[in-house]
């Protein structure tokens, strides 16, 4: 009678669609790189063009630069890349979630390795005018990449729709400050966005089981959910 019956949800996870979603964004992102470097890797696409005249016009607003310097610390160097995956991590470990942990900290481990081999692989020349000191290596972006591996890996382990929307904003800001500041071309931060979120969703599928069958919260059984009308 003590029988540990399998959420059939999980099951579902865990067969080929994590597989094939993510190996698709990696697919897109890998076609993304290999187009560039058939380019030169110094010609911009002309999306690409188009965008940073958009966003270097002289109506830029110093809001939306402090706001890009802001993202620019928060996705990146050491805080983003290292400080801030440790913290969730441990957040993690605190409210007994180890499988999510141990999930979180590979995705994010997995995520910064893809994109820095492809920095080096791809060696895309950045932009000129760039507002901010940055490494080697156009695309993928970095920060787009650990804004999406974020996003999508916490949307998984906290399966809410404002989680989603949360994440889906974390992305977005991202992506724009970084051409916002000049140290991206668009198409960099969108091969970053798919490689993060595409390492996420293939690490997925081994761990949906595990990750499924934590406790979601400490909430006792014997409370009812509902509250009792007042008289």
């Amino acid at each position: 009678m003590s029988e540990i019956h399998a959420d059939p949800s999980a099951k579902r996870i865990t067969n080929r669609w994590p597989y094939i979603s993510g190996g698709i964004a990696l697919f897109l992102g890998v076609v993304l790189a290999f187009l560039i470097v058939q380019r030169g890797n110094t010609l911009p696409f002309m999306v690409d063009s188009e965008w940073s005249e958009e966003v270097f016009d002289e109506n830029r607003l110093p809001f939306l630069e402090w706001l890009s310097y802001g993202m620019n610390w928060l996705g990146g160097g050491i805080f983003g890349t290292y400080v801030l995956p440790v913290l969730i991590v441990i957040v993690l470990l605190l409210i007994k979630r180890p499988w999510a942990s141990l999930f979180f900290a590979v995705a994010s481990i997995a995520s910064v390795g893809v994109a820095q081999l492809l920095k080096s692989i791809v060696g895309r020349a950045r932009p000129e005018e760039m507002l901010v000191t940055s490494d080697f290596g156009s695309f993928p972006s970095g920060h787009a990449a650990n804004a999406a591996t974020m996003a999508v890996a916490l949307g998984i382990i906290f399966p809410r729709v404002w989680v989603w929307a949360a994440g889906a904003i974390w992305v977005a800001l991202m992506m724009f400050s970084r051409t916002y500041l000049g140290v991206h071309w668009l198409t960099d931060t969108i091969g970053g966005a798919l490689l993060g979120a595409g390492v996420v969703l293939i690490l997925w599928a081994p761990f949906a089981s595990r990750i499924s069958g934590e406790p979601k919260h400490k909430k006792s059984a014997a409370v009812p959910d509902r509250k009792e009308p007042v008289l």
